[in-house]
């Protein structure tokens, strides 16, 4: 069901994700060109990746339809929706996990673009973007100002941070030879051409062959 859910969500925003792409691709392109600027791809495509990563973001958040009761402005009660749900269920996947996993790629990039940055700093940021999201899903659309999200998506901040630990632990043991530019682009090309198979097995663009 859920995995149902994700493909319909996918398709319905290819076409959006298609103009934004193109469109910001051809000023970055033209901007570099125009300004004798030296283009690395990998760089590029992670600018580019982050930025896509963020209109999804949004529009997870802004589309997706949630019932709110007439009583129900906010929770202030750490945990108490995220033990509502049992370990395992569709609603625990979807509310849980899936508000950790939304903001690990958050954390990540944080941690690519600050460079050096701190678990304190990470947290502050996660935290104040979450909070933001969490505000206006309230005053703008009408929903329930949750404690238990921002908690998840903090959470799911921190992982991020850690696996660019991770990945950056790794890089120190990888021989100087392939600590250039065409190895990371080599490693882009192959990363995104298995992103590409894997969403067309699993029919995220059966909207352009329908």
């Amino acid at each position: 069901m859920i995995k149902m859910e994700i493909i319909e969500l996918l398709n319905k925003m290819i076409p959006m994700l298609l103009i934004f792409t193109v469109s910001l691709s051809s000023i970055r392109i033209t901007y570099l060109f125009l300004n004798k600027e030296k283009i690395v791809f990998y760089k590029e495509i992670l600018n580019l990746v982050f930025m896509i990563y963020i209109l999804i973001l949004f529009y997870i958040i802004s589309a997706q339809e949630v019932f709110v009761g007439p009583n129900e402005t906010y929770n202030l009660v750490p945990f108490k929706e995220i033990f509502r749900y049992q370990i395992g269920s569709t609603s625990f996947l979807k509310n849980t996990v899936g508000n950790i996993l939304l903001f690990v790629p958050f954390g990540l990039f944080l941690s690519y673009y600050l460079g050096r940055a701190k678990l304190y700093i990470i947290f502050f940021l996660t935290l104040i973007s979450s909070f933001t999201i969490e505000l206006s899903q309230r005053l703008v659309m009408g929903r329930i100002f949750d404690v238990d999200d921002i908690i998840l998506n903090v959470f799911g901040g921190i992982l991020g941070y850690i696996l660019f630990l991770i990945f950056k632990n790794i890089s120190k043991i990888i021989p100087k030879i392939f600590k250039k530019n065409w190895f990371y682009n080599l490693l882009i090309i192959l990363l995104l051409t298995c992103i590409g198979w894997l969403l067309w097995q699993f029919g995220i663009f059966t909207v352009f062959h329908e």
